[in-house]
């Protein structure tokens, strides 16, 4: 059985990835049938990108990420597959060790996910989402530890805000980077047991402009 740390890993990660899905739901209907119909007319899903040798492409977005040796992909497992791809998409979900393995240890992880921008009224910015992304992170325990500042990739600037929560013996730290591309919004949810595991997760993310469609 997961332990206590394991499984509020597990509960914030599907949260994150899932932060869009109520509203969608209620606003698409119920129908199986409506949805599809929907689906027939909706604008193209962004693209999930390709994994090769342990490192993650997405031209669509300009996104790299070498993924750490021997870490577990779960992007397929953890894709909700009744949500609209052209509004809300997983694009990678990778741990330090399955999500439902024991351990004594914060089961490190980085999440990256596409939204889209429609799905948020009103939103202008990158900083536009910190709102909401807070609102769900702290309301699954994490205090805010520095509130969104700009944060440069390379030369690409993004959005940043830090996270922490208290597991008794052991501290979760989460930084959550974001930017607008096209129609879009981009996160990169990265999650150690350390401020210094998390900074070091975050240097293997490359941003590039995205390349036109």
């Amino acid at each position: 059985m997961p332990s206590r740390n394991n499984l509020v890993f597990v509960l914030l990660s599907i949260s994150l990835i899932s932060i869009q899905t109520s509203a969608q739901q209620s606003s698409t209907g119920s129908s199986s049938s409506q949805t599809k119909s929907s689906t027939q007319h909706a604008k193209p899903a962004p693209s999930t990108g390709n994994s090769d040798e342990g490192t993650y492409h997405n031209p669509t977005f300009g996104i790299t990420y070498r993924v750490r040796y021997g870490w577990v992909d779960r992007t397929r497992q953890m894709q909700d597959e009744n949500s609209d791809p052209s509004k809300s998409r997983l694009l990678l979900a990778v741990f330090e060790r399955p999500p439902e393995a024991t351990g004594e240890s914060v089961n490190s992880a980085v999440i990256i996910a596409a939204e889209s921008i429609a799905s948020y009224p009103g939103l202008k910015t990158a900083a536009d989402y910190m709102g909401p992304l807070t609102e769900l992170t702290t309301g699954k325990g994490f205090k805010v530890v520095h509130e969104p500042y700009e944060f440069l990739v390379g030369t690409q600037p993004l959005v940043r805000c830090d996270y922490m929560k208290d597991l008794g013996k052991l501290v979760m730290h989460q930084s959550s980077l974001v930017r607008l591309e096209k129609r879009f919004i981009v996160s990169f949810t990265f999650i150690g047991g350390s401020e210094d595991e998390v900074e070091e997760l975050m240097e293997k993310l490359s941003v590039s402009n995205a390349k036109p469609r």
